[in-house]
């Protein structure tokens, strides 16, 4: 760590006094230039900095080294063994979004630079998600890569084979979202890629990433597979006796990212407050079970800003996860007038409105909702379902500007298309409707919630104002970071650079604070990071 000189010791700067600088600029490219060290020279012309010299024992010189700083190389924030575990260049990943709104292009976009993307495999057919698999490995065959696994209670055949595509397909990552439990799917993920090495250790060859926003959840992450899942899974020829004995050595999850107030599945929890208490939680776990390699415990939710990113490094999170910002993004999934949309948008210009997956449990998601209905108008739908146990109970001027203003088709229209999509995908699901008038109620106000991300997604004009727009406060945040730089215009953003840029202004936000704990004074219009584009 860089520290301040013991004060007991009085030392100097020894180097060339031209090397010195004390104008803005020359300061700022100074404390830029991350793989030197800094060395700031207190003298008669007042504070002046360096990347060059050395700190010397005084020893009759004037002792004027004010405060140094060692160098930061990227590499150093976060925790060194993500990168080893996942094969990438940074202790960072883009999250998943769902319906390929993280898409190939923008996972592939960041493994060509290192860094770690998770795929948007929520939503998709087996078709489409193959198809995506295909494409990724085809263009990052040593990756790195990861695609997300999204939990739906309603549709676990959905989720068994989608886990089953990824053994196949040999995906050695997921990020786990959206787990009230764990499921024999995801367990059996995890351990279909165990195996003992030659030194008698536990080789992990499947590597889960579980994204949490509870403790109660995050406690499924932090110890071994479910001893009773564990015994269905080998009588079904799942998994092995050996595999099933490795499982209980190691925790369910390689790394846990807690997921703070964000877009998307949220409890509108700030990072601040989470991350320090699953880190704790996390301590208490390892001191019972001692695995070998501790799990990880990340950061998402409001990382959108380098004062951001450093925060949660230096909170003590092993890594960062970026979303929001990435949707605005070129390589994003997201249509043309999304991206301009999410671009625009300020901090106070998101709110919650009932999820689609879970609609039914009254989960929420955090949206958009400047420029869109989608978050007022499904919120009424979520109240008529409370209110009526039946379409037929709602009255009938409220059933005709649902189907006019909202649905824009009729209500047996959508009824119709909804029973023939789950003849074929979940013929069980239309066996309950026609059993309980409220689950059919259900099914056709899902329709709407389902669509209209879709519709967000394929840019379908006529739909816009009931684009879901999945958004945290974090995009306002970046959005008044990139105003007056180059990435003002969502043309030029690129989730890449976003990333780097992140990075590199947490690092540079780092040695300004360190600076500044020394007792040297930092001119104001410096100390913040601006996007610097390279070349």
């Amino acid at each position: 760590m860089n520290t301040k000189p013991n004060a007991a010791v009085s030392l100097a700067w020894e180097g060339a006094g031209q090397e010195l600088t004390d104008n803005s600029e020359g300061v700022r490219a100074c404390l830029a230039a991350l793989d030197r060290p800094v060395y700031a020279v207190a003298d008669k012309s007042g504070m002046r900095f360096s990347n060059n010299g050395m700190p010397v024992s005084a020893n009759g010189k004037t002792a004027n080294l004010a405060g140094w700083l060692a160098p930061l190389p990227l590499e150093a924030l976060g925790d060194a063994t993500f990168r080893s575990t996942y094969g990438c260049r940074a202790a960072y990943y883009a999250g998943g979004m769902a319906n390929a709104i993280a898409s190939e292009e923008m996972v592939i976009a960041l493994g060509k630079e290192g860094l770690l993307g998770s795929f948007g495999s929520g939503g998709l057919s087996s078709q489409r998600l193959t198809q995506a698999v295909d494409i990724i490995q085809a263009a990052l065959p040593d990756g790195p890569y990861m695609f997300n696994l999204l939990h739906n209670p309603f549709d676990p055949q959905m989720e068994q084979g989608t886990v089953d595509l990824f053994l196949d397909k040999k995906v050695h990552a997921v990020e786990a979202a959206a787990y009230l439990r764990l499921t024999p799917a995801l367990v059996q993920y995890r351990a279909a890629g165990l195996s003992k090495g030659s030194d008698g250790a536990v080789r992990i060859e499947n590597h889960v990433i579980g994204k949490v926003s509870r403790r109660e959840i995050a406690l499924h992450f932090l110890n071994p597979a479910p001893e009773k899942i564990l015994t269905q899974l080998v009588s079904a020829g799942k998994i092995t006796a050996e595999q099933a004995e490795l499982a209980r050595l190691v925790p369910m999850g390689d790394d846990i990212t807690v997921e703070g107030d964000s877009g998307g599945h949220t409890d509108n929890r700030p990072t601040i407050s989470l991350l320090p208490g699953i880190l704790a939680l996390r301590d208490q776990t390892q001191a019972e079970n001692r695995f070998a390699q501790p799990v990880r415990i990340g950061a998402a939710g409001g990382i959108s800003t380098p004062a951001s990113a450093l925060a949660a490094y230096m909170m003590g999170a092993a890594y960062v996860v970026s979303g929001s910002v990435n949707q605005a993004c070129m390589e994003s999934g997201a249509c043309e007038y999304t991206r301009q949309m999410l671009a625009k948008a300020d901090m106070a210009d998101v709110g919650m409105a009932p999820s689609a997956d879970m609609f039914e449990l009254g989960a929420r998601v955090q949206v958009l909702k400047k420029g869109s209905l989608f978050a007022m108008r499904a919120q009424k739908l979520y109240e008529l379902y409370n209110t009526y146990e039946s379409l037929d109970d709602i009255p009938a001027a409220v059933r005709e500007e649902l189907e006019t203003k909202v649905f824009q088709r009729t209500i047996a229209d959508i009824w119709q298309g909804t029973a023939d999509f789950f003849k074929q995908r979940d013929p069980e699901q239309i066996e309950k409707a026609e059993q309980s008038p409220k689950k059919k109620m259900a099914l056709v106000f899902r329709w709407y919630l389902g669509l209209s991300s879709r519709w967000s997604r394929d840019g379908v004009e006529e739909r816009r104002m009931d684009y879901q727009i999945w958004c945290g406060p974090a995009m306002g945040a970046f959005n008044e970071w990139a105003r007056g730089t180059y990435l003002e215009d969502y043309h030029g953003r690129h989730v890449a650079d976003v990333a780097w840029q992140l990075l590199r202004g947490a690092a540079y936000t780092y040695r300004v604070q360190a600076l500044k704990l020394q007792g040297v004074e930092i001119p104001a219009e410096i100390q913040s990071y601006q996007p610097q584009q390279a070349g």
